[in-house]
């Protein structure tokens, strides 16, 4: 969760003083990677890539070909959790990234996020922490999110036996953002840049983040979050959803892959619906749960709408969506949530018209 975002917003960073290459779009695997690789030039100082992971030895053999130098880690969740088999297993692919660097270099880890702290024991190369605890090397706090307007916090950050503070309001959505930030701030102090740089970078509105915001079907503001889905970046949707001043539509789609956790996973999502949303609408047969957790939770049977594909949701949410309402679109890609935001969107349709 939060790679390509993290990818895109250190290279944002990186590029206010080196000349910086990084992958474009989720060439994350053993033919994006290489082939990125293959754009390097004696020009570039910095390279940013992305290592997707779904099974054991995948991020190793990724490692061999690009020798990594910084590793990054964003968390360790249940996505993908069908394929990798069990958590352990997760934790012990994406640590592969982390064996793989070589003493000179750092270990960028979570310090939020239990499993991700565990790699710290393991790890060639020193430690550099963040999250949101002063345990870290890098922290945030006084975290103020403003919906579709940024959000602000500080920066604290430990040298030595002092430790310096930034106050900052930045162009990212949502609390779940300031991690993001941190990543590719703590990746800007290790190559060396300045505070000034590292926020003229975090500013930067030409990185190419995964949430998009656009005028929607009958006046209303649509938030894309299609890319993919798991729990814990479903629910950081929902928290920006709740921040909105209007009437607030999430259209959530079944979230796969995710193996023993799937029931738990998608009952989470829909009881922070039924906390976050004024209408839900699912779609597909493992939504059935979230739907049915977030009547359990409270939330009217009026209020709830099951579609079974993305077509049936289309029409369904034409008839519900008002003048000044929001709407999350979110779930996997498989599910076509894509084509739900396309068609809920008035630009992407005045294109598709033309």
């Amino acid at each position: 969760v939060g790679k390509t975002s993290t990818k895109e917003l250190t290279a944002a960073v990186l590029r206010q003083r080196y000349p910086t290459l990084w992958t474009p779009g989720n060439y994350n695997n053993e033919i994006g990677l290489p082939l990125s690789l293959l754009r390097l030039t004696d020009e570039h100082r910095y390279v940013v890539l992305e290592m997707g992971f779904y099974t054991e030895g995948e991020i190793a053999q990724l490692c061999d070909i690009a020798h990594p130098h910084i590793g990054v880690i964003t968390n360790i969740g249940p996505i993908h959790l069908e394929r990798a088999g069990s958590m352990e297993a997760i934790f012990r692919g994406k640590s592969e990234l982390i064996r793989a660097l070589p003493p000179d270099g750092r270990a960028i880890l979570n310090w939020d996020d239990a499993w991700v702290r565990k790699m710290a024991e393991i790890s060639p190369a020193p430690v550099f922490k963040y999250g949101f605890t002063p345990e870290a090397d890098l922290w945030a706090d006084a975290i103020e999110s403003y919906g579709l307007a940024g959000i602000r916090f500080r920066f604290h950050h430990r040298l030595g036996d002092h430790t310096e503070t930034y106050h900052v309001q930045l162009p990212l959505l949502g609390r779940h953002s300031v991690h993001t930030a941190l990543r590719a701030a703590a990746v800007g102090l290790i190559a060396g840049l300045a505070w000034e740089e590292i926020i003229r970078g975090l500013k930067d509105v030409n990185a190419r983040l995964r949430i998009d915001v656009a005028p929607g079907y009958n006046r209303s503001t649509l938030i894309d979050d299609t890319y993919n889905a798991s729990p814990p970046s479903t629910i950081a949707a929902l928290n920006l959803l709740e921040e909105m001043e209007g009437r607030r539509i999430a259209i959530l789609g079944d979230m796969l892959e995710l193996g023993d956790e799937e029931e738990k996973g998608h009952r989470l999502v829909g009881a922070r619906a039924a906390e976050t949303a004024d209408i839900l609408i699912t779609v597909g047969p493992r939504a059935h749960w979230i739907a049915e957790e977030a009547r359990f939770q409270g939330m009217p049977n009026a209020a709830v709408h099951e579609a079974e594909d993305a077509d049936a949701a289309i029409a369904l949410a034409k008839t519900l969506i008002q003048p000044g309402d929001f709407i999350l679109v979110k779930g996997s890609r498989a599910m076509r949530m894509d084509v739900i935001a396309a068609a809920l969107s008035v630009s992407r349709r005045l294109k598709t018209e033309d």
